[in-house]
């Protein structure tokens, strides 16, 4: 059977909320396309679920416009607003059968009309023939998908996703998502979801909005978001790294400890502050010759199953732990004192 629900294009412009004397979104803009699924990223507090509720008229901004295509949504109420939403706590109705939480925003249609849609998103969501079960009957996961047949029922022009796997185990999270994804690329609906976990962010998201303190502080794909953090908060949010203090000792160089690091061409020219890299960015012992090689000494490894982590100090920058993850293979003895690591310029950027 094929499902199809048209995507819409949604545009922020210039949000700003306060809540007494708490600025929780400061001038926020976004552009999200049709058909694309857009990730929300921060820590508790930075603004990114106070968005997602003035997008869904729950909150009222105190400035700014909201679009769903070139309709102006900012001073409609929820029921006019063309979306669908599934939170956290997926808000169904324990005394109502699965049919009946699907029907519920089915209104304006016949009885026939009602039952053959939830049929349909029983199959979309791969759970045909529970529609007389209570969701007390039904597993997380399974009450997940109820929730989420119910925000796709209408056929909205928008899904809003406020943290839909936090109450699921990881297995289950991890299975999920990636549904999620398919389905929603499937249906080329354009989504939506707020959530603090950049994996679930790097999984299924086409791009990632990464908040702080009520700003967005990038606005990329996943990707673009862990190779070329636009500012440290970005980098130490997402993923690991490594954050190495220099001065600037020419075009290209830099001073770390005692060490001449050659930097990419085209680093920021500060003057000073701190290099940063990823740790699979690092060559631990390696075979020939690299640029920025120098002696150190591990302190921790840690196995990952596929790789290994590994905490390391630099000969000529004793105290500051760093991390590289390398293949078990490749992993140096613990306690070794003649290890060398290589630190590739294009992997060190430049924050002033």
């Amino acid at each position: 059977m094929n499902h199809t629900t048209p995507g819409a294009q949604m545009k922020v412009r210039n949000i700003h909320k306060r809540f007494g004397a708490f600025t929780a979104l400061n001038d926020v803009s976004l552009d999200i396309a049709a058909g694309e699924l857009v990730c929300l990223l921060g820590p508790s507090g930075c603004g990114k679920t106070t968005l997602l509720r003035c997008i869904a008229g729950l909150e009222r901004q105190d400035r700014g416009t909201l679009y769903i295509g070139e309709r102006d949504i900012s001073e409609l109420p929820p029921q006019a607003r063309d979306y669908g939403i599934l939170f956290q706590s997926y808000a169904l109705f324990p005394n109502l059968t699965v049919e009946a939480n699907i029907a519920y925003g089915l209104t304006g249609s016949g009885r026939e009309q009602v039952r053959q849609r939830v049929a349909e998103m029983l199959e979309l969501v791969g759970l045909s023939g529970s529609e007389k079960k209570y969701p007390g009957q039904l597993s997380g996961g399974q009450q997940q998908r109820v929730a989420l047949a119910r925000a796709l029922a209408p056929s909205p022009s928008l899904l809003l996703l406020d943290e839909p796997m936090s109450a699921l185990d990881a297995r289950v999270r991890e299975h999920l998502c990636t549904e999620l994804r398919q389905l929603q690329r499937q249906l080329g609906i354009t989504t939506l979801m707020v959530t603090h976990n950049q994996d679930e962010a790097m999984l299924m998201a086409d791009r990632i909005a990464v908040m702080n303190n009520g700003q967005v502080e990038q606005y990329a794909t996943p990707q673009e978001i862990y190779d070329q953090p636009a500012t440290p908060f970005v980098a130490e949010f997402v993923g690991q790294g490594n954050w190495l203090p220099f001065q600037r000792s020419g075009d290209s160089h830099a001073q770390v400890g005692g060490m001449n690091m050659r930097l990419a061409p085209g680093s920021a020219q500060a003057s000073s502050g701190r290099l940063f890299c990823r740790p699979e960015a690092i060559t631990v012992n390696p075979v020939v010759h690299e640029e920025n090689l120098f002696p150190a000494m591990v302190r921790e490894i840690t196995f990952l199953g596929n790789r290994c982590r590994m905490s390391f100090e630099l000969k000529a920058l004793p105290g500051h732990a760093l991390l590289a993850e390398v293949a078990p293979e490749a992993m140096p003895r613990l306690g070794s004192q003649d290890i060398w690591v290589a630190l590739p310029p294009q992997s060190l950027q430049v924050f002033a």
